[in-house]
């Protein structure tokens, strides 16, 4: 019998070492409040033999709470999307060094984007990648009309506000590294070069009152933007 028993203890404790490794994973979790991801923009090849000024484009996402703000800077033009999740709004800022326009989208239109973004499905694959000093595991999203992207997120990063990028409402964690299917079905890789978890100053997500054009997002499709 205490052969028995020894074997047993044996047994349990090469099971306990085992789940260790396991459960420092699930303790390395790190709830996300704010955080500032600047990435770097690969274009498509096509589109920068179109115009070579896009070369060194940045997107800047910034985070905190329930308010989020993504900046596209593409050189010939900037982007700033302003979300606040508790309201369901968002402000698209836009500012091609010679005009300024500001368009505001209301609960409405927030909540049929967010159904869509909600339709992309996250399938864990084979293969991992160090970025920015976290190790991501990689993933196929799948869009509601069967188009795929390769994203590499990193499982111990969780945002405590899952819409702060309504593309990422259903991934286990903040991707560093991301495709974005372009309307030509080309695809812009986009990679973190740094990332920064202090406080971000709440006055990045405010709305500006002066400086730009208020326009309805019909006028700017008008305008052939």
């Amino acid at each position: 019998m205490k052969k028995k028993h020894i074997k047993l203890l044996k047994c349990l404790l090469l099971f306990l070492l085992a789940a260790l490794p396991g459960a420092g994973r699930l303790y390395a979790q790190h709830y996300v409040s704010d955080a500032k991801i600047v990435y770097k923009l690969e274009l498509p090849p096509e589109q920068l033999q179109l115009d070579a000024m896009l070369e060194g484009s940045t997107l800047t996402q910034y985070m905190r709470g329930h308010l989020s703000r993504i900046d596209m800077n593409l050189n010939v033009v900037h982007y700033t999307y302003l979300i606040n999740s508790r309201e369901q709004s968002l402000v698209t800022l836009i500012d091609n060094h010679v005009d300024k326009y500001l368009i505001r989208s209301g609960k409405e239109e927030y909540e049929k984007e967010l159904k869509q973004y909600a339709g992309i499905h996250f399938k864990d694959q084979e293969g991992t990648k160090e970025l920015v000093g976290h190790t991501c595991r990689k993933a196929i999203g799948t869009t509601a009309d069967g188009k795929t992207f390769e994203v590499y997120y990193a499982p111990g990063l969780i945002p405590e506000n899952k819409h702060y990028n309504r593309r990422f409402v259903n991934l286990k964690g903040i991707p560093l590294e991301f495709e974005i299917i372009t309307r030509t079905g080309a695809k812009m890789k986009v990679t973190a070069t740094s990332l920064d978890l202090h406080p971000v100053p709440v006055t990045m997500f405010e709305v500006p009152v002066s400086g730009y054009k208020v326009i309805s997002k019909e006028e700017l499709q008008r305008m052939g933007n």
